[in-house]
């Protein structure tokens, strides 16, 4: 992907939208509407690293309820021009093609290389990569299995979208209290991933989220990882000008916002 002269590429992580209620999160929707708004005029494309919502499953007719306005406001960059990339979190594992047929947004369920400018980029939400968390491990076979997600396709939505959410808040193999804090270099399991994946490959950047805390932490000589942190606490999002990557705070809290 070029990067025309005065563009950048933005990225952005963890929502998590409608937790733990509606009314709750609309304050921080409602920032990172005017977060995309502030962004749009020299955005060259636009990375969502997924856990958007905070529970999101797509029935054969029917999506959950809410979130028009970060809807709206995607689709309206979308019919922009501008491109928009999805990355399906843990909390949005069963994304379908709905992003993609209504908002014009391709959606990816594994990390994917990027070329962007003349750096390489491997970016994805960061749930499942590397070493440890088998609990979780064994409960995404479980939730990504095709026969268990047709199972749940027969609870009637309101049934079904109710027990999703009660689980999402409460489920700490899901909702760990460690994604929010600093584990320390040598215990941060993406950075060792990141060092695995560059004794085949090179890249510069790694880019992922999940942790929900903003980190930069140098994995080789000319290779960096990142974690973009979350719009819940930090408000925090990564800018690539073309030559440079780094981790900004969107200054408007929600504290701040009507």
């Amino acid at each position: 992907m070029n990067i025309p002269q005065g563009k950048k590429i933005y990225f952005s992580s963890d929502n998590h939208l409608g937790a733990p209620t509606a009314d709750e999160s609309l304050p921080r929707e409602k920032v990172f509407v005017k977060w995309l708004d502030t962004v749009k005029d020299d955005a060259a494309a636009i990375f969502l690293l997924g856990d958007l919502f905070d529970f999101w499953f797509e029935y054969k007719q029917v999506v959950p309820k809410g979130f028009v306005r970060v809807l709206g406001k995607l689709a309206e960059l979308s019919d922009a021009g501008i491109p928009i990339y999805y990355f399906v979190g843990n909390h949005d594992l069963w994304m379908d093609d709905y992003f993609k047929k209504e908002l014009n947004i391709p959606v990816f369920h594994k990390p994917q290389e990027f070329t962007l400018g003349n750096k390489l980029f491997l970016i994805g939400h960061g749930d499942g990569l590397g070493p440890g968390d088998k609990g979780y491990k064994r409960m995404k076979k479980v939730f990504t299995n095709p026969f268990c997600k047709w199972l749940f396709r027969w609870l009637h939505p309101d049934l079904g979208v109710r027990l999703a959410k009660h689980l999402s808040v409460k489920n700490k193999l899901i909702s760990g209290d460690e994604d929010v804090n600093f584990l320390g270099e040598e215990n941060e399991w993406l950075a060792h991933y990141a060092k695995r994946k560059l004794e085949t490959k090179h890249y510069d950047y790694f880019i992922f989220g999940h942790r929900h805390f903003p980190m930069e932490i140098k994995v080789g000589t000319n290779s960096t990882y990142f974690n973009l942190g979350d719009w819940i606490t930090h408000f925090t999002y990564g800018v690539f000008d073309g030559e440079r990557f780094e981790l900004k705070e969107f200054n408007q809290s929600v504290s701040k916002k009507k």
